[in-house]
């Protein structure tokens, strides 16, 4: 059943807490990841994407006209290649299209807007390979999610077609910390609590406004973005993020199909492996894709 499910991740987290060394932190987000085996037929591919590293994974059945391009989660200080490869390989499968997942440049080396330069050079080198924006979802966990959103709105202001859908799961788009869940499912969320998420917004930031579109796009202009798909745990104190960023969305006239998955913590699908909602929240994101980019 869930419960047990989701209480065994529970207490595998509870027994390895976020140590304070940013190294050791990396180190322990990419160890949540490397725990699960990648398929045997999933097909990984080095590559540099406008000098970004990145990575294609392939799964049998994929459309190789049919791309997700992927911004890992992990604060914008921690995450990689390695932390997600198993859970977008999986989403790519269920989308049946290929995934380019960008290793982003982390703060505090790299600050804002680091990662959202990133973002927008994978998805200007998929673009130079001939992939059409129609045939692109743009995809994004967490603060991946957040630059995934602020990606699009720079694109948009600088003329650049846009991909045919975006899907965010468990988006951070307030760096400002606003939003009631925050306290209201503290007591809940085993991942995240606010000073972390200062901690997190202040090595990103580097001084600027929390305010700042690009950073925290809950505060942009998001009129002509793409059709979007939000997934959201109830037991996450980023609800209301993906909650105000889903009223937002709708009311700049976006469509906009907002999912809170009872009793999931922040980013569930990375536990897809060991977890039933975790593999149908991946089903759900297969089947949008799916017919988006159709």
């Amino acid at each position: 059943m869930a419960d047990a499910e989701i209480m065994a991740i529970r207490s595998a987290l509870a027994a390895h807490p976020r140590p304070a060394d940013l190294a050791e932190r990396r180190q322990r987000l990419d160890a949540l990841g490397q725990q699960y085996a990648l398929p045997a037929d999933v097909r990984v591919e080095p590559v540099r994407a406008n000098g970004v590293v990145a990575e294609w994974t392939t799964t049998p059945g994929a459309d190789p006209s049919r791309v997700i391009l992927f911004l890992h989660g992990g604060g914008y200080i921690s995450g990689s290649l390695d932390s997600h490869r198993h859970m977008i390989a999986e989403a790519g499968r269920q989308a049946r299209a290929r995934t380019l997942a960008l290793a982003y440049r982390l703060a505090p080396e790299h600050p804002f807007p680091a990662a959202l330069e990133d973002a927008v050079a994978g998805y200007r080198y998929l673009l130079a390979q001939g992939i059409a924006p129609s045939r692109i979802a743009m995809a994004g966990e967490s603060a991946g999610g957040g630059c995934a959103v602020a990606a699009l709105v720079s694109l948009r202001d600088a003329g650049v077609a846009l991909p045919g859908c975006i899907w965010c799961s468990s988006p951070w788009v307030d760096l400002g910390i606003t939003g009631a869940s925050v306290a209201t499912k503290a007591a809940e969320d085993p991942l995240l609590q606010k000073p972390y998420l200062e901690e997190l917004a202040s090595a990103y930031l580097h001084g600027a406004d929390p305010r700042t579109p690009l950073a925290s796009p809950l505060y942009a202009d998001l009129r002509g973005l793409p059709p979007m798909l939000i997934q959201v745990g109830s037991a996450e104190i980023l609800l209301d993020d993906a909650v105000r960023l889903a009223g937002a969305v709708g009311a700049a006239d976006v469509r906009v199909r907002l999912e809170v998955w009872p009793d999931m913590i922040h980013a569930w699908p990375l536990f897809y492996q060991q977890l039933e909602p975790g593999r149908r929240s991946l089903a759900e994101v297969g089947a949008f894709i799916q017919a988006e980019l159709a």
